[in-house]
């Protein structure tokens, strides 16, 4: 039997391990029962996700998550240790029975529609790895869930943000730093970890146009870079007091340490009270509002889909909403047969 997570959990911190690899090994001790050639292939799938797929370790701690849940309900079901043998035995009405205990403890549409993703990957690793073949999996359908759109900011709730976030603080370098920082979100379309990735040696200079960010997945993408952005960056760490190394991260905190995301996400909730925001207004909303105007603008959506680091087109366009009145003013500008002949 596994090691007990809370075990799991204190091994890796005496051991020195990433909070990441705490999370996986936390998402692994939650398989409970399986014979060894079932446990063998769980993290050997695993391995493949995290080196071939190259996943990072939040994301395969998610999907470890999912099918050890996948698996303990089938140890149950069946009434003894699961087995590669009884992958490739399931049948229909066994998923089934899977997903309505699901439904039944309400589990949301969306947790769903992931965990059913991530067997139905697994089980093809199985089939590709010769190592079991269901035909029920492959027919597994995932739940419907409606799509969300993400809330973009206005151009003058966006513009306000930025000029009202050195408010909240009455130290002039954490102004500069908050302000650098949401310049990076609006201003380049940055990921909030991303932006708290950078450190003192890969950040933009003055006169800099363009910079390489390494997004989801370790991929790269280049972004341009404005004049205003680069100018904030280096009033920042003009006015930085602790010392910045250059392999150390670029944007800290009040006593010093690398920033967490937890400090702008509190003082974005401050501005919705100040500026009376939606409560859809966050940090990540910044980078919606980038792509969003960028399309509204004009933007071509795979540029703006290149430039947000998203490997689909489908996601991009979820994060372009662009309100309808905007979409007829660009057709009665650029469409011929909208164009009103002269009289």
């Amino acid at each position: 039997m596994a090691e007990p997570a809370g075990v799991t959990a204190r091994n890796a911190r005496g051991a020195g391990i990433s909070p990441d690899r705490q999370a996986l090994s936390r998402a692994q001790a939650i398989l409970l029962d399986a014979a060894p050639d079932l446990r063998a292939a769980y993290d050997s799938w695993l391995g493949w996700l995290s080196e071939e797929k190259r996943f990072s370790a939040h994301t395969v701690a998610a999907y470890a998550t999912d099918l050890a849940h996948f698996l303990n309900f089938q140890a149950g079901h069946l009434g003894e240790l699961p087995a590669l043998r009884h992958m490739s035995a399931l049948t229909t009405a066994d998923f089934r029975a899977w997903l309505a205990q699901r439904a039944g403890v309400g589990i949301k549409q969306s947790s769903n529609a992931r965990a059913v993703s991530v067997v139905r990957g697994f089980f093809r690793w199985l089939t590709k790895e010769d190592l079991a073949e269901n035909t029920a999996a492959t027919l597994l359908r995932r739940p419907k869930v409606p799509k969300s759109i993400p809330k973009a900011l206005s151009a003058s709730e966006a513009q306000d943000t930025l000029d009202t976030i050195g408010e909240l603080s009455d130290e002039p370098w954490i102004e500069r730093r908050d302000t650098a920082l949401l310049l990076l979100l609006y201003g380049c379309g940055l990921r909030i970890g991303e932006a708290l990735s950078l450190t003192r040696d890969s950040a933009p200079t003055a006169g800099q146009d363009t910079m390489v960010i390494t997004g989801k997945g370790n991929k790269q993408r280049m972004v341009p870079l404005l004049p205003v952005v680069t100018e904030a960056i280096s009033e920042y760490v003009r006015s930085c007091p602790f010392e910045l190394a250059q392999e150390d991260a670029l944007f800290r905190g009040l006593r010093g340490g690398p920033m967490s995301a937890r400090i702008i996400q509190k003082r974005i909730q401050s501005l919705r009270s100040l500026l009376g925001l939606p409560n859809t207004a966050t940090p990540h909303a910044l980078r919606h509002s980038f792509a969003t105007h960028l399309l509204a603008g004009g933007g071509d959506l795979r540029a703006i889909q290149e430039l947000l680091g998203h490997a689909s087109l489908s996601t991009t366009q979820r994060y372009t909403d662009v309100d309808v009145e905007s979409l007829l003013a660009t057709y009665d500008q650029a469409h011929p047969r909208a164009r009103k002949k002269p009289a």
